[in-house]
């Protein structure tokens, strides 16, 4: 049985997604869940996120072992096959896949693999290579016995993120209160039914296939509203006009219904609003540590204190809602 797989997803950046990422893998490792992060932004923002730079570096300079996500499926791109990753362990519940700059090269390779997932000769080779990040991280997986992975990608449409999606079980959207945001959510529906849809017609192109593929379910499990990016000097009104109109496009876009909501406060597909928690997140950047976790000896005193035991309480509503959502759409999610 394979491990679900949990994906954020939007097209636009800078609206705190791999954050997001981070502290709910921290979260749900914090509720009991065996968890495995992996990195599929070429960038490796995640990965930066738990290691420092010697860490990192000497992840990189190594020249033997799958010690990143690229290291595992680079020898696809001559003639070998998929290698077990080598895990980065976090603590005993939580392990991570590292991600490396190199992974950008990957993408044509996997546009090659794409139109060949329709042919009529041979599939093994194509299909190997468009489920290489399904495969890696199922492995990871079964290494440690993870309840659940959870995939932080790019902001973009190519390649990597399609093989990213179809590996995926879930979905959630990490959104911002401005245009962009708005105009990336457009182009979500239409892009992961259709990815979905492709998905589709190769697994029934493949109707004996010689080892396990992901479903590319893709359900949505909701959109996350996120305040990293408002000005304080930003006047209420230009932030409402946004975020007011977030429910609407979502279930137009994503789910293709319609919703009465005027707020996300009245949407239940609104999963949560998160604060910014601007005075925090150089502390945890420092610390190496979700800001939730930060201690007095990090500099959270007085009124950060507060605020700490404010963004726990925002993360463990948000992981159990997330939690719901996923069994409640018949998940195969263990529980600890």
């Amino acid at each position: 049985m394979s491990v679900p797989v949990l994906t954020f997803f939007n097209n636009k950046g800078g609206v705190g997604k791999t954050s997001l990422v981070y502290h709910l893998s921290w979260m749900f490792s914090e509720l009991g869940l065996k968890v495995v992060a992996v990195d599929l932004d070429a960038q490796a923002n995640l990965t930066a996120a738990y290691l420092d730079e010697d860490k990192l570096e000497n992840l990189w300079e190594q020249q033997s072992g799958p010690t990143t996500i690229y290291r595992a499926i680079e020898p696809l791109t001559r003639v070998g096959d998929i290698q077990e990753p080598i895990l980065v362990e976090v603590t005993p519940q939580l392990h991570l896949v590292p991600g490396d700059v190199a992974l950008a090269s990957f993408e044509d390779t996997l546009s090659e693999a794409w139109p060949a997932g329709m042919g009529d000769s041979s599939l093994y080779r194509p299909f190997r290579i468009l489920t290489a990040f399904w495969q890696v991280a199922q492995m990871a997986a079964q290494q440690v016995e993870a309840d659940i992975i959870l995939v932080d990608v790019g902001p973009n449409l190519g390649a990597i993120n399609r093989s990213a999606l179809i590996a995926s079980d879930y979905v959630a959207i990490p959104l911002g209160a401005d245009l962009f945001s708005l105009q990336g959510l457009k182009n979500l529906g239409p892009t992961l039914r259709s990815w979905r849809n492709l998905w589709e017609k190769r697994l029934a192109n493949w109707k004996s296939p010689d080892f396990a593929l992901p479903q590319g379910r893709m359900n949505t499990l909701g959109y996350i509203m996120q305040q990293h990016s408002v000005r304080l000097s930003r006047p209420v009104k230009a932030y409402d006009k946004w975020v007011n109109r977030m429910p609407a496009v979502y279930h137009d876009s994503v789910l293709q219904d319609s919703t009465s909501a005027a707020t996300p406060a009245e949407d239940p597909d609104c999963l949560a609003t998160l604060k910014h928690y601007r005075s925090l997140i150089p502390m945890g950047q420092e610390a190496r540590k979700p800001i939730f976790k930060l201690t007095p000896a990090d500099g959270a005193i007085g009124s950060h204190a507060q605020a700490v035991m404010e963004v726990y309480n925002d993360f463990k509503r948000l992981a159990e809602k997330l939690l719901e959502r996923m069994k409640t759409t018949k998940s195969s999610l263990r529980t600890p």
